[in-house]
């Protein structure tokens, strides 16, 4: 070896030497067993208690019904549907509570509009059927509008007897179908 390459050899080994001895050592100490007072100073896990949970700030129902689609709305069905006598679109004693009740959410949530949809059973013809579920629209706008419920807030429509709620051909399933729907179209 060269007297060069023995002088590169003992710096290089010097460096090294001094890097090692530079590292801190730690010392790792086993955990001494615990005292006696140490157990007696323990809390049971039953003891310890979870901290509360927190408070989720409460909606307001207008912070409710804003954040609700129309879909949901019209799913949770708010305004409910009144029924008529056959061949009639008089607003029967039974169905004026369910108007008002109606005319009331409604107050509540002056953006909502709706649309009013008539319907028949299946008696009668297609014609006649559409011209009275027409009439039983118009008859429970016009209730509403009574109760002061702006008419530019509601549409009507007549389906007849297309839609049956009952598709029964009997007394039973006729008198659910003669009938006033509500959908919210706006909110």
């Amino acid at each position: 070896m060269t007297k060069k390459s023995i002088v590169i050899f003992l710096a290089t080994f010097l460096v090294f030497f001094a890097l090692l001895s530079c590292k801190k050592r730690v010392e790792i100490k086993p955990p001494a067993p615990p005292s006696q007072k140490a157990e007696e100073k323990a809390m049971p896990v039953e003891e310890v208690k979870e901290a509360p949970a927190v408070a989720k700030p409460e909606l307001s129902e207008e912070e409710i019904f804003k954040a609700k689609t129309l879909e949901e709305l019209n799913r949770e069905k708010p305004l409910q549907m009144i029924h008529f006598d056959f061949d009639k679109y008089d607003i029967r004693e039974d169905a004026k509570p369910i108007l008002e009740k109606n005319a009331e959410w409604l107050r509540r949530h002056p953006t909502v509009k709706i649309l009013i949809e008539g319907h028949c059973d299946e008696r009668g013809t297609e014609e006649y059927n559409l011209a009275l579920g027409e009439k039983r629209a118009k008859a429970t706008m016009e209730y509403l509008v009574a109760l002061g419920i702006s008419p530019n807030r509601i549409k009507i429509i007549s389906y007849g007897k297309s839609r049956p709620l009952d598709p029964g051909h009997n007394e039973i399933a006729w008198a659910k179908n003669r009938r006033a729907e509500f959908v919210i179209i706006a909110k």
